[in-house]
């Protein structure tokens, strides 16, 4: 597939991306996810009308985000552009609650149900299972809000959250649009070989004959050794192609990469992902920013990125038919 021009639908730079200044409102929210509380940044327009419905936008992180770098950098931009924006942090990841494990068998539950326990938290984990649930979560919690127009709430992701999007774009219909940046669509993870790895590595996980969860195990290579922090369970993998899942979109869908990204094959992550959406008639823009890295798109090339999302936002989401 051929990359697309870069347009900006007559839109100028500087009409897209204005100061950030005082053009939003920004308040701290909670998030229940399986019981366990995740830390959210809400951000509206400032001004906002009590009766106004807003089209919605929730930002999913790439390995190691969190919304105090990633959604600071980019949701005042689409907030000043007139949308509710939620960023959040993954259960375990930045601000936000660990689920936890028990380190000693449990007591039984009292009257109330509960147990006093020495427990480990569990943080940092690049656990596809509990993440889907949670972006699930923050769809359910924007949602719920007073200004929210729930026939308008789209999903942005990067990197790592780029694969988590496109999966959930296939398989929850509440969403109407989705943009992926330099996604990560786990190109063969589905395999037979990959499969049967993760299955095996289950089969220990479950019979005690290593860690259930990955705390020493797990480090992640290569390049993305540089967060030393994270932790990779295939385990919990099994299941989430977000190439298979790319075949059941429906809606809208943007995806953009970069040239020369040196963590991953474009050709079989984002520009597959847009073959197969494109393939079945459904919507699709698919861009490649030149010359740059896989993390160019938050720093040179930030602000074209950017601009670029938010008009064709403004074209499959903002001028969505609103609520009433």
């Amino acid at each position: 597939m051929k990359p697309l021009p870069f347009l900006i639908l007559g839109l100028s730079l500087s009409l897209i991306l204005k100061s950030a200044a005082a053009d939003f409102e920004k308040r701290p929210v909670t998030i229940f996810s399986d019981g366990v509380r995740m830390a959210g940044d809400l951000y509206t327009p400032k001004g906002t009308k009590a009766d106004e419905k807003l089209p919605c936008l929730v930002l999913c992180c790439g390995t190691g985000g969190t919304k105090a770098r990633t959604g600071n950098q980019t949701a005042p931009h689409f907030a000043q552009n007139g949308y509710m924006v939620l960023a959040f942090d993954y259960r375990g990841w930045g601000q936000s609650d660990s689920k936890l494990i028990t380190v000693d068998p449990q007591s039984r539950p009292d009257a109330k149900g509960e147990v006093q326990v020495k427990a480990r938290a569990v943080r940092w984990q690049m656990d596809y299972t509990d993440q889907l649930g949670d972006i699930r979560a923050a769809i359910s919690f924007i949602g719920g809000e007073p200004n929210a127009d729930c026939e308008r709430i789209g999903l942005w992701g990067t990197s790592y959250g780029g694969g988590l999007v496109t999966w959930i774009a296939g398989n929850d219909p509440r969403v109407r649009a989705v943009v992926a940046q330099v996604p990560g669509m786990g190109a063969g993870r589905s395999g037979a070989k990959a499969q049967k790895t993760a299955y095996d590595l289950l089969t220990k996980q479950a019979r005690g004959e290593t860690e259930a969860v990955p705390f020493e195990t797990g480090q992640l290579g290569g390049k993305l050794s540089a967060y030393a922090q994270m932790r990779s369970n295939p385990a919990k993998g099994l299941g989430f192609y977000p190439l298979e899942a790319a075949a059941k979109i429906k809606i809208p869908a943007f995806i953009l990469d970069a040239s020369d990204d040196e963590l991953m094959n474009i050709k079989d992550n984002g520009g597959k992902a847009a073959e197969i959406i494109k393939a079945n008639g459904v919507e699709v823009e698919y861009h490649v920013i030149p010359g740059i890295t896989h993390y160019g798109v938050y720093k040179e090339k930030f602000q074209e990125v950017t601009a670029l999302e938010i008009a064709w936002l403004d074209q499959h989401l903002k001028k969505a038919p609103a609520a009433k």
